[in-house]
């Protein structure tokens, strides 16, 4: 019998998060939808489209300004970027981060003013959340751990799953509004500044990260991993 190595399985995915996302995913689509129709969708609207329940939906999106950032603002903003991915570099790693980074900073820092807003957004979610006593859902559609999955995936298929976690956790400090506020109003640099510190800080991470895995010592078969 074939036993796989441990130190790389995938843990059983969590079926409830897939299903909040799948949801979440569903109320955009149906939104989306409906504005090329020509409606301006409320929540309402939207959960009727997507045939999912009113106070279901008002947990991903608690207001309609919530739910039109995300597909009048959000979606069509970053759409250069999932057009990029399609066309990345094969090959070399740190190449094809710099190319994500390439087409999706200069998107956040030219367009701060809809960016921050989304942040207050998700923010106001999480505590309109906080306050009915519900279960975090998933508020914001986790593009940046998608993203990092593709261009990285050379990488990423022979690296141990923990070391991955870890090094897509960290590279994701260097994508988003958080890293636009903690460079322009933190550090207080101005954009070409910011965005080459950015570069400089994802490539830094990168070479860490897969100098570790490479250290990293073989898991025996069957061993538990740690």
């Amino acid at each position: 019998m074939k036993v796989s190595r441990q130190g790389n399985s995938q843990p059983a995915p969590d079926a409830r998060a897939n299903q909040k996302g799948r949801t979440r995913a569903a109320l955009v689509a149906a939104a989306s939808d409906l504005l090329r129709r020509g409606v301006t969708p409320t929540v309402a609207e939207a959960a009727e489209e997507a045939k999912v329940s009113r106070a279901t939906a008002y947990r991903y999106f608690p207001t309609q300004e919530a739910l039109l950032i995300e597909v009048a603002e959000l979606s069509p903003a970053v759409a250069p970027v999932e057009a990029a991915l399609a066309a990345l570099p094969p090959g070399d790693v740190e190449a094809r981060l710099l190319h994500l980074l390439d087409a999706f900073n200069p998107i956040l820092f030219a367009n701060q003013a809809p960016m921050r807003n989304a942040l207050r957004v998700y923010l106001d979610t999480w505590f309109e959340n906080r306050r009915a006593g519900e279960d975090a859902s998933p508020i914001r559609e986790g593009r940046r751990t998608r993203w990092l999955d593709e261009a990285l995936e050379p990488a990423r298929r022979g690296m141990p799953r923990r070391h991955w976690r870890r090094l897509q956790a960290a590279l994701s400090l260097t994508l988003g509004s958080e890293a636009l506020i903690v460079m322009k109003d933190v550090c207080r640099l101005d954009d070409d500044e910011a965005m080459a510190v950015l570069r400089w800080a994802a490539i830094t991470l990168l070479r860490a990260g897969l100098e570790e895995a490479r250290q990293a010592p073989a898991t025996r078969p069957g061993a538990r991993p740690r």
